[in-house]
């Protein structure tokens, strides 16, 4: 499944301006994941974009990942970064302001900021909304933190509005007719001034 992913999605998906791409399937086995980072970090490298694997910092070295990243639930950013060292990257998901907070005081290297809206990627999270969006962006100083959760070329300019400069998109690309299309015309909302 993964694999398929890097042939029918990521590759018109970079070429839209896609600059990071996170390789994340709960149901793989750590071969199917190794099999698939190889070709994702291809792809990567060849659109100058960083390379990111989801929950497993144990993979990250032999995957080639740039960055892990990170939920609440998962192995501790210090303890990832004590694994990792400072060579790979550190994101980690929050999903209200304290915990944005507590990650603004971690190691990590960036921070998701969501789910915005209700989203089956994220099934049974309640959504944070848009005032969530706004506290980041008027807390979250030099962090980089993405919006992330249910967002789309309906919705984004109001992700916008609210202070969000950078996303996290899974669907919006994923299910596109036209993922470079789709990827591109994000990028330009997210770009204008």
């Amino acid at each position: 499944m993964v694999e398929a992913a890097a042939e029918q999605v990521l590759g018109p998906a970079l070429r839209g301006g896609v600059d990071m791409v996170q390789l994340r399937d709960k149901h793989a086995d750590d071969d199917e994941i190794l099999r698939a980072a190889v070709r994702f970090r291809a792809l990567c490298d060849e659109h100058d974009a960083l390379f990111w694997l989801n929950d497993r910092p144990d993979l990250a070295s032999e995957a080639g990942a740039h960055g892990i990243h990170l939920g609440q639930d998962d192995m501790p950013v210090t303890e990832a970064r004590e694994q990792l060292g400072r060579d790979v990257l550190i994101g980690l998901s929050t999903h209200s302001p304290a915990q944005f907070d507590a990650a603004l005081r971690s190691d990590a290297d960036q921070l998701s900021v969501g789910p915005i809206w209700e989203t089956p990627t994220k099934a049974g999270r309640p959504p944070a909304g848009l005032d969530y969006v706004r506290y980041a962006a008027e807390h979250g100083g030099e962090v980089s933190w993405f919006a992330i959760g249910g967002i789309d070329e309906r919705n984004l300019s109001e992700v916008v509005a609210a202070g969000g400069r950078r996303i996290v998109v899974a669907r919006a690309i994923r299910d596109a007719d036209d993922p470079e299309r789709a990827a591109a015309t994000l990028c330009q909302t997210l770009c204008a001034p």
